[in-house]
């Protein structure tokens, strides 16, 4: 029982109460930003830096991005489990210490390129004539070398996000751990708009390689500052007591946190009977693939159509003014459900499909965005289209998650999750490929590769922005075909 004068509360609130949760959240969100830097190193120095280095094309780029889609998406099924056996605080600094010792890897591949092609220097790799065979093999190997980097950095980076869930789920409430959440995730968003700021600027006045190792060395100063300020709350010297009881508030006979019986899983092999499990699925592998297209291509096609480059002032403000769209819009993805449950009274899983329903107009912008950006001549268009295109996905995303906890059991919520990242990757791998190789065949077929008035490689993007526009209706339409109403797994 609690001591008298202990703890103190108004309006729901502990008086006198250390506030050391939000430190560990802040943690989270700039293990989070520097998370999706490091990710974006790679797609902001490819078409100004490093294609016309290795003389890539964008068929090969494709290959790279495909293979950290798919790695990274397997290595999510396992993540979780890692993180839980090694625990959190050794976990975390695993995680990151092995992303970003693979985003510092990237900066060493000219050399090993040019070492293992039998050149005297990266100055002979960066002077051979397009072309030759001694160039071919240049292109082929650094791809290689690129993707076991990509590799690195992904298996790092999938324990991001289970490492941060764990730790919302330490040091919060269950009523507050929604709102903790969408703290540190936005991180993802101010990553994405800091990135474009810092990374072609590096690239530009220091070389690329540079851009690599300073951005990666940002995880090894956050390693640090975890080491000495991580601790579970039960034994954190800056957690009082009141901050203790305020944490743990879910503990009890009433269902403790976390208490619920393990046999009531649902097995892996068995999810893939029901219905609900497809339409989860679905509606993370159609869409998930749009969402990586425009992280990956965004600086390469506001580069090679506009002539916006990424260090240039226009293209930086280009790609900030779509990831800040993306960002403030996407805001308001978990307030949408809520608004039809209790203004209009509509069931939970009623409202979250009309709100889901709304979102999946949103990426029909980028239908628009080649056209429009096309007749005006200018690639502000494109960058608002498809902002609104990526605020969309952001709130789709976030009730795609939901739907799974809306149909299945709570023990069976991260199988589910790590079921469908994995569709999501597959999908991923797929576009980018595809991708790759219909820009290089329609930039070397020229005017004799046509679609609806384009031609070349803009008639290339326009099919790909095509799909990115109907992904998400097509993935509702299924959803809903699979599952019309509310009906959760009975095990």
């Amino acid at each position: 029982m609690q001591e008298p004068g202990l703890l103190q509360k108004k309006d729901g609130l502990a008086s006198g109460m250390s506030s050391f949760r939000w430190w560990m959240c802040a943690m989270l969100f700039f293990a989070t930003t520097i998370n999706y830097m490091d990710r974006q190193v790679l797609s902001l120095t490819y078409e100004e830096f490093i294609k016309p280095e290795f003389r890539w094309t964008d068929a090969e780029y494709g290959t790279i991005t495909g293979f950290f889609s798919i790695f990274y998406a397997v290595a999510c099924l396992f993540a979780g489990k890692f993180i839980d056996w090694i625990g959190v605080k050794r976990g975390y600094i695993i995680s990151i210490v092995v992303w970003s010792v693979g985003a510092c890897m990237h900066a060493g591949t000219a050399w090993a390129t040019a070492r293992l092609t039998g050149l005297d220097s990266v100055s002979a790799l960066r002077a051979l004539d397009a072309g030759s065979n001694i160039a071919l093999a240049v292109s082929t190997t650094s791809v290689y070398l690129f993707m076991l980097c990509r590799g690195v950095l992904a298996l790092g980076e999938a324990g991001n996000f289970p490492s941060a869930i764990k730790v919302t789920a330490e040091y919060f409430p269950k009523k507050d751990r929604a709102f903790a959440t969408s703290i540190f995730n936005a991180g993802a968003s101010v990553g994405a708009i800091v990135a474009p700021l810092c990374v072609p600027t590096l690239a530009k006045h220091l070389g690329w390689e540079m851009a690599f190792i300073i951005v990666g060395g940002l995880g090894f100063i956050w390693v640090f500052f975890w080491e000495f300020m991580y601790d579970k709350p039960e034994e954190n010297r800056k957690v009082n007591a009141a901050e203790l009881e305020y944490i743990n508030q879910d503990s009890g006979p009433e269902g403790a946190d976390g208490g619920e019986d393990a046999s009531k899983s649902i097995p892996l092999g068995k999810c893939l009977k029901y219905r609900q499990t497809w339409a989860a699925i679905f509606g993370k592998f159609i869409s998930d693939c749009v969402w990586w297209f425009f992280l990956f291509w965004a600086p390469s096609y506001f580069d090679t159509q506009f002539g916006a480059k990424a260090s240039s002032v226009e293209g930086k403000m280009l790609l900030i003014t779509l990831y800040a769209i993306c960002a403030v819009l996407s805001i308001f993805g978990g307030y949408v459900p809520k608004y039809f449950v209790e203004k209009k009274g509509m069931h939970p899983f009623d409202a979250r499909m009309r709100a889901m329903l709304i979102f999946a107009m949103f990426p029909l912008f980028a239908i628009l965005a080649q056209p429009l950006g096309g007749y005006f001549n200018s690639p502000w268009w494109p960058a608002v289209l498809i902002g609104l295109a990526a605020a969309g996905h952001s709130a789709w995303a976030a009730n795609v998650y939901s739907y799974i906890g809306d149909l299945f059991p709570k023990n069976t919520i991260a199988t589910m999750t790590g079921l469908c990242t994995l569709a999501g990757g597959i999908s991923t791998m797929a576009l980018q490929k595809i991708a790759g190789n219909l820009f290089t065949y329609a930039e070397n077929a020229g005017a004799a590769f046509t679609f609806l008035g384009f031609e070349g490689k803009p008639a290339g993007y326009f099919i790909i922005f095509c799909y990115c526009g109907i992904a998400y209706l097509l993935s509702w339409v299924i959803m809903k075909a699979l599952v019309p109403s509310y009906k959760p797994v009975e095990i």
